[in-house]
C-alpha cells in the first residue's frame, strides 16, 4: 500500500464507512443500521485525549441536568469566565470524536480572545452520562445549555453560538430554532468553523459516489435549510487546506445565509486549526461583523 494512498483513505474514512454499512446493513434491520449509522458520525473517543495536560485554573465544572433524563443521564460542562466583567459569552459545541478534553486548545484560544465560554460534552460523550448521541439529543443538549447560558450572561447583545466541524450543524439548528421561538433576537450571532451544508452532501463529495446517501441517511445535520432562517450575524470559518471538510462546503453555506455574514478562509489551515493560525483575522471579523462594546475589547494578539 502506497503512502500516497494512504491520506486519502483516511480522508474518506467517514464517507465510506457510513456507506458500507448502509449497504451491508439494509438486511439486518432499520434499528441496527441506524445504531451503526450514529457510532460511525459520532466515534466517540472515550477517556482523555492524550495531548490533554491538565485543566487551566479558572474553568469551573458543571452538571445540567433536566427532568426528562431521570438519574441515568446528564450534560458535564466547563464554565471559563472571562476576566472582564463586560466580557462576551460564548456557547461552545464541538464536533464528533473528542470530547472536551480533546477540545481544549481551541477552547483556550476563544478564553484568549475575551469570551468567557461555556463548553459542553453531548449525552454520550467525556462525563456527561448518557446513551449513544443521536442528531436529537444532541440538539435537545444544546438546547439545555442555552438555557444555561442566558442564566449566566442576562445580556442578549453579548451572548454567541459557537460550533467547530459537526458542532457547526448543531449551532446553527439552535440559532434557527431561537429565531422561530423569539420575536427578539436572543443572541447577538453565530460563528461556525469548519462545518459542512449536511451530513449527506459530506459524505457523498469525499466519496465521489452516485449512490443516494441523502435517501439512506437518518442523522441529516442539514445547515443548508435552516441557515436561511437564521437573524443574526454569521460568521463562517474555514481553512482552505481542509482535507476532511473541503472549504467548499462554507462558501455553500455563505451564500444562503441572510446579511449580515461574513465569510472568512484561512490560507493553508487545516480542519482544526484555522483559529489559530488566523487569530488577529478571526477577531477583526468578529468586531467587524459584531460591533458594539461586547467585541470591542477583544484581543487581537
Amino acid at each position: 500500500m502506497s503512502s500516497t494512498w494512504l491520506p486519502r483513505l483516511r480522508k474518506r474514512w467517514l464517507s465510506l464507512s457510513l456507506l458500507l454499512a448502509l449497504v451491508l446493513g439494509l438486511p439486518i434491520g432499520c434499528a441496527k443500521l441506524q445504531q451503526t449509522e450514529r457510532e460511525l458520525v459520532f466515534r466517540i473517543e472515550p477517556g482523555t485525549a492524550h495531548w490533554f495536560s491538565g485543566m487551566p485554573s479558572g474553568i469551573e465544572e458543571r452538571v445540567l441536568r433536566d427532568p426528562a433524563f431521570g438519574a441515568t443521564q446528564n450534560i458535564h460542562t466547563w464554565w471559563w469566565p472571562a476576566a472582564r466583567k463586560d466580557a462576551p459569552t460564548l456557547l461552545y459545541l464541538h464536533g464528533s470524536r473528542w470530547n472536551l478534553t480533546g477540545q481544549l486548545f481551541r477552547i483556550e484560544q476563544l478564553h484568549a480572545m475575551g469570551f468567557a465560554v461555556l463548553a459542553i460534552d453531548y449525552r454520550g460523550f467525556g462525563q456527561s452520562l448518557g446513551d449513544l448521541p443521536s442528531e436529537r439529543t444532541v440538539y435537545e443538549d444544546a438546547a439545555i445549555a442555552w438555557a444555561h447560558l442566558r442564566e449566566l450572561q442576562p445580556d442578549p447583545a453579548k451572548r454567541f453560538l459557537y460550533g467547530h466541524s459537526l458542532g457547526g450543524a448543531v449551532a446553527v439548528n439552535l440559532a434557527e430554532a431561537l429565531a422561530q421561538e423569539e420575536d427578539t433576537p436572543q443572541l447577538a450571532g453565530l460563528i461556525i468553523e469548519s462545518t459542512f451544508t449536511s451530513l449527506a452532501d459530506a459524505a457523498s463529495a469525499i466519496s465521489n459516489t452516485s449512490l443516494p446517501v441523502h435517501w439512506l441517511l437518518s442523522q441529516k445535520f442539514d445547515s443548508l435549510s435552516k441557515i436561511d432562517k437564521v437573524q443574526v450575524p454569521v460568521l463562517i470559518a474555514h481553512g482552505t487546506g481542509d482535507r476532511y471538510v473541503p472549504a467548499r462546503f462554507s462558501e455553500t453555506l455563505f451564500a444562503a445565509a441572510n446579511e449580515p455574514k461574513r465569510l472568512l478562509l484561512i490560507d493553508g489551515a487545516n480542519h482544526n486549526n484555522s483559529l489559530r493560525m488566523g487569530r488577529r483575522e478571526y477577531a477583526q471579523a468578529i468586531q467587524a461583523l459584531f460591533p458594539g462594546p461586547a467585541t470591542r475589547a477583544l484581543s487581537l494578539n
